[in-house]
């Protein structure tokens, strides 16, 4: 390949001081030079788990890629998952080394969303995690508070979790969880974890997945289990001023903002060892009594769906015959 402003473990870096995007107030040498800074970070977490990533092209609108494309290089790891939605097979990235990650970078990858499965066990999740996502406006508070309920729900039923930024305007507790769990089981629990957080304080969470029902609350969403993805810890996310999804203390969570989190300011706050390798607790067995709760509360996507249904009929009934 030519025309390479540098070349860095033998991948070509192409148009470096491009603006990353609309709003990033970044360069693409920023995102690249960001990623390798924390390499010994994220690979970790990305490392033997199918990736899907959003890259953002020159007036182009980001999109989330999945499927690798055909001028892949060849050395880049791979794995094949079937995607039943779309009745075909997808060639997911694995991101094992700084080579793959600084070819992503230089792709204009911005977020690294690995599965919560590993190629070694695709269908079994080795993490329940719970999405702490506030209404608009300034509420990272509400979500501070949220994840307080969160914590206080996981530890009524001797469980413990880790906490990060979302990097969006969010939290995300994760819980690891032993091997061989089926997977209908680990998103019981996540669902049953979810209801008794709201259930601590339904002034301030709910878990109502349609978006008008949540009457200004936080909403504690269950939703990610099974083959679903979140963003790693220390991804950038596409979003003004590139922020980070970081790990925080516990104890520190009512002292921070999502802001303080960017590419530009996190290399400076790494220590010396992986933070949030350190803060998520050994993988835990999960309660019977909250599996067995979790598998009588529905699955949050379907009743909406379902809801979503019910709702168009009766609006049509009460306009009438007439209506069109």
């Amino acid at each position: 390949m030519t025309g390479a402003d540098e070349t860095r473990d033998g991948v070509p870096l192409t148009n470096l001081d491009q603006p990353l995007f609309d709003g990033a107030d970044a360069t693409k040498r920023d995102l690249v030079d960001y990623l390798d800074a924390v390499r010994d970070r994220i690979l970790p977490h990305l490392r033997g788990r199918p990736l899907s990533v959003v890259r953002v092209r020159p007036g182009q609108p980001p999109f989330m890629q999945k499927n690798l494309p055909r001028y892949t290089p060849d050395w880049v790891r791979r794995t094949p998952v079937w995607a039943e939605a779309s009745r075909r097979e997808i060639s997911y990235a694995l991101c094992d080394d700084r080579r793959t990650l600084l070819w992503f970078a230089n792709q204009r990858a911005v977020e690294y969303h690995p599965t919560l499965t590993t190629v070694d066990d695709p269908y079994r999740p080795t993490h329940l995690v719970l999405d702490l996502d506030p209404p608009e406006g300034d509420s990272f508070p509400a979500a501070v508070a949220a994840a307080d309920l969160v914590r206080r729900a996981l530890a009524d039923t001797g469980l413990t979790g880790a906490v990060k930024t979302s990097g969006a305007k969010g939290l995300h507790v994760v819980v690891p969880v032993e091997a061989g769990v089926d997977p209908a089981d680990t998103a019981a629990a996540t669902r049953a974890l979810a209801a008794r957080a709201a259930r601590l304080d339904p002034a301030l969470a709910t878990t109502a997945f349609i978006r008008e029902d949540r009457g200004g609350r936080v909403f504690v969403d269950s939703t990610r289990a099974g083959g679903a993805t979140v963003v790693a810890a220390y991804s950038p996310r596409l979003r003004p001023g590139v922020p980070v999804s970081f790990p925080v203390a516990w104890a520190d969570l009512t002292a921070v903002a999502p802001a303080d989190f960017t590419i530009r300011t996190v290399p400076a706050l790494l220590g010396a060892a992986d933070a949030w390798a350190a803060a998520l607790p050994a993988p835990q067995r999960l309660p019977a009594d909250l599996v067995a709760e979790g598998h009588t509360i529905p699955v949050a996507r379907v009743q909406a769906m379902h809801e979503g249904r019910r709702r168009a009929r009766a609006k049509r009934a009460a306009a009438g015959p007439d209506a069109t």
